[in-house]
């Protein structure tokens, strides 16, 4: 499961960030939508690499080549676009640096592919759904799904997912949602983390 999280606020960051990896993740990604968001998350690998040991942090909602080459500066472990971008491929495969490419047909993922990609975001997952990674998986049963979007915490859902053949599936709101935020509740936030790291641990044996 890989947690998807933006504030503009640092001290909120760190405090989502710790309380993710108390609950036992080990992958966030920094969904970078605000300005002044590299200053946060350069913040936040500084934080990770000095406090939570095995901690992996990746950025989310890139759009362009620059923005992907500033961030893997800034420490950014994997690079996740909305949209196919083969220029965002070029920089990232030159770094040895994961990235994963938001796809919606066959043809995308198949082209994302050729162009080195390891694992295809589905997005947004909720208007394709698991049965779409079923109709993906017969032809092309060595492709690894990341649905994004359409996910959420309880045993229904992720089993539809993970009985489909996703790989591994990214969550947002419905993880660390805006009342969590809003309470400073990260003690629910990390029991929350670690029920859903176990519910997947479940359904995938």
């Amino acid at each position: 499961m890989v947690p998807l999280f933006y504030h503009p606020d640092i001290k909120t960051g760190k405090q989502v960030l710790k309380a993710c990896y108390d609950g036992g993740a080990r992958l966030l990604e920094f969904t970078a939508r605000g300005d002044f968001a590299h200053e946060v998350f350069a913040e936040l690998v500084k934080y990770a690499v000095a406090e939570l040991p095995g901690m992996i942090l990746g950025v989310g909602s890139v759009t362009d080549a620059a923005s992907a080459s500033r961030f893997m500066g800034l420490g950014a472990n994997f690079i996740v676009t909305p949209v196919l971008r083969e220029d965002i491929a070029i920089v990232c495969n030159r770094r040895k640096v994961l990235w994963s490419p938001g796809c919606g047909t066959l043809t995308e993922i198949a082209k994302a592919e050729e162009l080195g990609c390891e694992i295809i975001k589905l997005f947004p997952g909720d208007i394709y759904g698991p049965q779409f990674v079923k109709g993906i998986k017969g032809p092309q049963p060595w492709t690894s799904i990341m649905p994004t979007g359409g996910v959420s915490p309880d045993r229904e859902n992720l089993s539809a997912w993970f009985n489909a053949g996703v790989t591994c599936v990214g969550m947002g709101s419905q993880l660390i949602s805006k009342e969590i935020i809003a309470k400073e509740d990260y003690e629910a936030l990390k029991l929350k983390v670690a029920q859903t790291l176990q519910i997947i641990k479940e359904v995938r044996s």
